[in-house]
């Protein structure tokens, strides 16, 4: 199979679909890898890297979708890009795509099989293919609400840490998965007064295990959401349904009563946000201010350190990529019944039940459209 790996186009993304050592990969099992010239230079990796790893490189993103039977990316496809899909393309990238109407019809419009890195499973439910960038975006939320709460980016004006004699900032954090816990470690680590809210008694019973006295654990209710969200100087939404548009958990009357200066950081905004007054923002201008509130919702947080996200997400994308690669889409995704529901749309179907619901879009089960799909190419 011929794998392309165009630049990232969104706003300050440097990362890269694909590292060199993954080229090296690819290209021990046989296959062709072409390269977007520069792809690589947000991560450090030149031209002359991919070129060494075995890869052919491209001068444009058109030359890489033209050549290539398999994109391998990092952020849902531009709308450039997208005009670019073919039927017989198979995409293999973070999609997001239950908030994003314009994106799903491009998608459904091209024919091609469109693989959501966010929604594929494993054996205890998880999700693979997420855990490495929340786990970036956990840790860089903290960092991000820290600076915004400086009084020159319109926040309080408060240290998160405080220093002795003078109180911590309090961090709340809503959810207490992945994101919720690494943004846990890194709030704790900088000395703040940390509560996190759930609705598991056994992640909330987990969490209390692993960061003890000096984390407050608080279930989450209507009334425990609102008293601890007006306490706060930083709220860190880390909430997540997967595959769906996030549920919206602080509503825009509850932000017009918190604390002048305080901080809102949305990690769930790549899903359409979990605070009513929630909007994407970019890392060219990160924030802006409702109610004296400020809002922090850039849709791709771990762009901004591509070196760490990129090898992280290659560990876990690698041996997901090998095997579309080796087996073709149909093969690998219904051999692996976790791999499959990384299946988001196949031949202008909607394959993600929750994207399907989210949309209005008619949801055909992934094993009858990929089985529709091998008739259609048989024939």
């Amino acid at each position: 199979m011929r794998i392309g790996v165009p630049k990232e186009i969104k706003n300050h993304e440097y990362r890269v679909g694909l590292t060199p050592n993954s080229v090296l990969e690819m290209v021990a099992h046989g296959h062709e890898v072409v390269v977007e010239t520069n792809a690589g230079v947000g991560i450090g990796a030149s031209d002359a890297d991919y070129e060494a790893a075995g890869a052919k490189i491209l001068a444009t993103a058109k030359e890489v979708f033209d050549a290539a039977n398999m994109i391998v990316k990092v952020k849902e496809p531009q709308a450039v890009e997208r005009a670019m899909l073919r039927p017989d393309h198979i995409l293999f990238t973070y999609l997001h795509l239950a908030p994003d109407a314009e994106q799903t019809a491009d998608l459904v419009k091209s024919g091609a099989t469109c693989i959501a890195y966010e929604t594929v499973v494993d054996a205890r439910g998880g999700l693979p293919l997420l855990v490495p960038m929340s786990q970036v975006a956990g840790r860089l939320s903290v960092i991000a609400g820290a600076k915004a709460l400086e009084k020159a980016q319109g926040g309080s004006g408060t240290l998160v840490g405080g220093v002795p004699g003078v109180e911590p900032a309090k961090v709340v954090v809503i959810g207490g998965g992945v994101v919720g816990s690494h943004a846990i470690t890194m709030a704790l680590g900088l000395g703040a007064d940390v509560t996190v809210l759930d609705r598991s008694t056994a992640v909330l019973g987990n969490l209390s295990q692993t960061f003890g006295p000096a984390l407050k654990t608080v279930y989450s209710t209507k009334a425990a959401l609102e008293k601890h969200v007006l306490e706060a100087d930083m709220v860190v939404g880390a909430v997540l349904v997967a595959g769906a548009a996030a549920p919206k958990l602080v509503s825009r009357e509850l932000v017009s009563r918190m604390k002048p200066g305080s901080v809102l950081v949305d990690v769930a905004i790549d899903q359409g946000g979990c605070f009513e007054t929630s909007k994407a923002t970019t890392h060219s201008e990160p924030t802006y201010i409702i109610d004296e509130v400020v809002h922090y919702c850039v849709a791709n947080m771990p762009g901004a350190v591509p070196k760490t996200s990129t090898y992280a997400l290659n560990n876990a994308t690698l041996p997901f990529a090998l095997a579309l690669a080796d087996k073709g889409a149909k093969k690998a995704l219904l051999d692996d019944p976790h791999f499959l529901p990384g299946l988001n749309v196949i031949g202008g179907q909607v394959t993600c039940e929750a994207v399907a619901t989210a949309l209005g879009y008619a949801y055909v089960d992934p094993k009858v459209a990929l089985e529709q799909a091998k008739e259609s190419a048989a024939a």
